[in-house]
């Protein structure tokens, strides 16, 4: 049975957190071994509760029991709905059903239609514009739109009396750690789950973290906790996870760090590779390496995790039936669609019997911001010629990051 953690986090505002260490793939695509949470909270006042978003629907049963230990379900006024996908909003339905549907949902402008098609339920429901002020129970909601974090029905809730911006997808990350909060020895545990999640579910909207982020700080609000509905509480230090959260939306490199992927049925571009670790390794940098061969098959999510901070990327691929490497041609079309970042890139392309592909493995990249500084082609097994080439091709890799 799923671990469930019931807290306070400030007066009067509680989390109920649901560990899901059972979804092994989350979006059906991104492998998370390290699992995830999802994290509602219920606000009480004198004049009702307002529950902010739920658990997905296969906890709904669990979400309900939780729920009740907080609150007696016939004082819930309101359920806030930040985002509408489904391991959010999942266990609204049931929540409306054990109520008469009498508590007010409340959204973006988007969200109700979104809420009406996924599970054709019809409710009382209150659309709330950009910077809209609520009083509910005496406390004053300020209603923050935050689109395309990720979906464009996305927002966020500013609780005025104790300073708590409730994020849903926002600032959440991977990961069931032992701890509610932002203690101070789990947060470098934690942050590289916060990068992969950042990446594998928001990144193809990158511009848009840094682009709300300022938008949040222009607002001058005074930001004590920030709540969101994945991962850890801020409430030590909140500006930790803004800040990382706008490096990532700018996709900040690390000094010296180069990712390198390459795939490899019969070692040929293994060897390749080889010379290029050996030349990287012995110049000083530090390189992160996913292969994939007839014995070792990396993470899609972790690769992207750590092309994120990469200063640059190396690609090693074979020709397959006459085209790229199926795998290789996915990682490459999932980085344009998900980073697309302003990073220098280096192709290693190895075939035997047909043509090498340098031609068709450039134009992947002539629509998009990555910069291909190389493309060398090697036939068969790698020959003294060969090597001499990776070694001037690392150097124009260096170059473009002088």
């Amino acid at each position: 049975m799923p671990r469930v953690h019931i807290d306070k986090v400030v007066d009067d505002l509680y989390v109920l957190r649901v560990d899901d260490d059972e979804t092994k793939y989350f979006e059906a695509l991104w492998y998370i071994p390290e699992g995830i949470t999802y994290n509602s909270y219920v606000l009480t006042t004198p004049n009702g509760a307002v529950v902010f978003d739920s658990w997905k629907s296969k906890y709904a049963d669990l979400f309900i029991e939780s729920l009740k230990s907080v609150v007696d379900l016939r004082d819930i006024k309101h359920v806030v709905i930040h985002h509408t996908e489904p391991d959010h909003s999942g266990s609204i339905p049931k929540l409306l059903e054990l109520t008469d549907k009498k508590p007010v949902l409340i959204g973006h402008p988007l969200a109700k239609a979104l809420f009406t098609s996924f599970y054709n339920v019809e409710a009382e429901f209150r659309a709330v514009r950009d910077q809209e002020e609520l009083l509910l129970g005496g406390k004053k909601l300020r209603f923050i739109h935050i689109p395309w974090l990720h979906w464009p029905d996305t927002m966020a809730t500013y609780i005025e009396e104790e300073g708590v911006l409730l994020t849903c997808d926002a600032f959440g990350g991977y990961g069931v750690m032992p701890v509610l909060y932002d203690e101070e020895t789990i947060v470098q545990q934690y942050l590289p789950y916060v990068r992969k999640y950042v990446v594998t579910v928001i990144g193809h909207y990158r511009e848009h973290i840094v682009k709300n982020i300022e938008k949040i700080a222009g607002l001058k609000l005074s930001i004590k906790v920030i709540a969101p509905a994945h991962g850890l509480i801020w409430r030590n230090n909140p500006q930790t996870i803004i800040n990382y959260y706008y490096k990532l939306g700018l996709a900040s490199p690390i000094e010296r760090k180069i990712l390198v992927i390459y795939d490899s049925m019969y070692g040929f571009v293994e060897r390749a590779i080889n010379v290029v670790l050996n030349e990287l390794k012995s110049r000083g940098f530090d390189v992160k390496t996913y292969a994939f061969t007839d014995n070792r098959q990396a993470s899609i999510g972790d690769i992207l995790s750590d092309a994120v901070d990469s200063v640059g990327i190396v690609i090693g691929a074979s020709t397959y039936d006459g085209k790229l490497f199926p795998t290789m041609s996915t990682i490459l079309k999932i980085l344009i669609e998900k980073l697309n970042a302003e990073k220098p890139l280096l192709i290693i392309n190895v075939s035997g019997w047909g043509k090498p592909i340098d031609e068709s493995l450039k134009t992947l990249y002539e629509s998009s911001k990555f910069k291909v500084v190389d493309l060398v082609g090697i036939k068969g097994l790698i020959q003294d010629n060969d090597i001499d080439r990776l070694k001037r091709s690392i150097d124009s890799l260096i170059k473009t990051l002088q």
